[in-house]
């Protein structure tokens, strides 16, 4: 067997990255991978197919609901949802066979099948045990439940996200169980395609955590869009047949009050979980958090030496983002040099239409640490190019910054391009600057990007369009 000097187990966006960092710098590299394809979730299962989805059922949108009014006239398009779900297909895989040739380039192996790892050192795969100086656990996470709802991918009634991108059909009555970013992604694609959606948030609000600004306009543009969305409520339980399912819930405020939700599909996003499954953890003695992550210390090493863990299995955000950032940092560490990751500046993003992204604290929890704030907040309205695109009912770019300095906090968009235009704030907080700085750079006009530089003016006399 060969000795390298990283075995890394999953080629996740944090396998895949910091096997290719490792290799850059010089360290002998392999990836273990139990997949048919490379990519992890993400490419598979994740990420890249649900925006395919997304885009796909977009267009249907602009056609059914826009084209007309530009001018654009003609039958609408039908769709025909098995060429759908091969465009899907083909767009996963020019991602994972880049990948692979990403690999090769940079000579990386790629040892096939699922890994245990039975000692400090040692990486088992199948019958075979391959000696590393270090491992890196990027094994990645998977679709969770709540008590009562089981979830059966196979029988395509109760699913989770996995089984949500491969329906047969595209459903007459879809529940979702969990308004955060899977769910409300996933409900969009259904409901532009002419399913009948309900939501379900046990929380008072979509994508709990968020911006309580952007909850609320969100949260009606969704309904504007046509989702059902019931907040305060608790899912009792899920009952299937081979066809059907009823959902039962009651309101937080009234749990006596049951009621029925009839569905041909039920869609499962509450959450992910840490997979660390096979691993013999346990037996290695790697220390585990109380909610079953692997603990790491500032330097992403486990209570094992030469074992280190990046992504979705360790505390934080479970973005692919961040896992790539941890993934170039550990490979930097190991190769002995200084990694970095800001978690104080990790963008999320939720890729409806419009979309929602957000970075840094919210409002409502720089209040609760006692910081004196201002905001500046931007309506679309105000914007030349949304309007030019139907996209300018609703949406805002919020800015939070420090009263005292002006320094960036955090920030929060609801629009078009959101999630390509909140990286300019994440740059801006990167290197500690003021709104007055954003306000002071010019943007080119038209674009969707001088909503916020108005936001900064906010900040401080007043935007010019507002």
């Amino acid at each position: 067997m060969a000795q390298y000097d990283v075995i890394i187990i999953g080629a996740g966006p944090g396998g895949y990255v910091s096997a290719i960092r490792c290799a850059q710098l010089g360290l002998k590299t392999a990836v273990v991978e139990g997949r048919e394809t490379l990519g992890g979730t993400c490419l598979n299962v994740g990420c890249i197919p649900s925006k395919a989805l997304l885009h796909a059922s977009h267009m249907l949108h602009e056609a059914e609901h826009n084209f007309a009014s530009m001018g654009l006239k003609g039958k609408a398009p039908s769709v025909d949802w098995k060429q759908m779900k091969s465009y899907k297909d083909d767009v996963i895989g020019q991602n994972t066979s880049g990948i692979e040739f990403l690999f090769k380039k940079n000579k990386i192996d790629w040892i096939k099948g699922w890994a245990t790892i039975p000692a400090a050192g040692k990486v088992q795969v199948g019958d075979e045990t391959h000696d590393a100086k270090n491992i890196v656990i990027a094994s990645g996470s998977v679709a969770s439940s709540i008590p009562g709802v089981e979830v059966d991918n196979d029988g395509k009634v109760v699913v989770d996200s996995t089984g949500a991108l491969d329906l047969p059909k595209v459903p007459k009555k879809l529940v979702v169980i969990g308004a955060g970013v899977i769910g409300l992604e996933l409900g969009s694609v259904y409901a532009r395609l002419g399913s009948e959606v309900t939501v379900v948030e046990y929380m008072d609000a979509v994508c709990p955590g968020m911006d309580a600004d952007v909850q609320r306009s969100f949260k009606r543009i969704l309904e504007k869009q046509g989702l059902n969305i019931i907040t305060g409520a608790a899912v009792k339980g899920v009952e299937a047949t081979k066809s059907k399912a009823k959902v039962s819930y009651a309101l937080n405020k009234k749990p006596d009050d049951v009621e029925v939700l009839d569905a041909d599909v039920v869609l499962v996003a509450t959450g992910r979980k840490p997979f660390t499954d096979g691993l013999g953890l346990e037996a290695l003695g790697v220390q585990m958090t109380q909610r079953g992550q692997i603990a790491t210390d500032a330097h992403w090493k486990t209570s094992v030496d030469g074992i280190y863990a990046i992504g979705d299995v360790i505390e934080g955000p479970m973005l692919a983002h961040k896992a790539e950032d941890e993934g170039m940092a550990v490979a930097e560490v190991i190769a002995g040099k200084h990694g970095h990751v800001n978690y104080g500046v990790i963008p999320g993003v939720v890729y409806t239409t419009p979309e929602v992204a957000t970075v840094g604290q919210t409002e409502a929890a720089l209040k609760a640490e006692g910081r004196k704030i201002k905001t500046g907040k931007f309506m679309f309205m105000g914007n030349a190019r949304a309007k030019a695109v139907h996209q300018a009912e609703g949406g805002f770019v919020k800015l939070i910054v420090d009263a005292e300095t002006d320094r960036i906090l955090g920030a929060a968009i609801i629009g078009p391009a959101a999630g390509d235009m909140i990286h300019e704030i994440c740059v801006s907080m990167e290197f500690g600057a003021s709104a007055q700085d954003i306000a002071l750079t010019c943007h080119a006009h038209p674009t969707y990007s001088e909503a916020v530089r108005e936001a900064a003016l906010a900040c401080g006399d007043g935007p010019i369009h507002s």
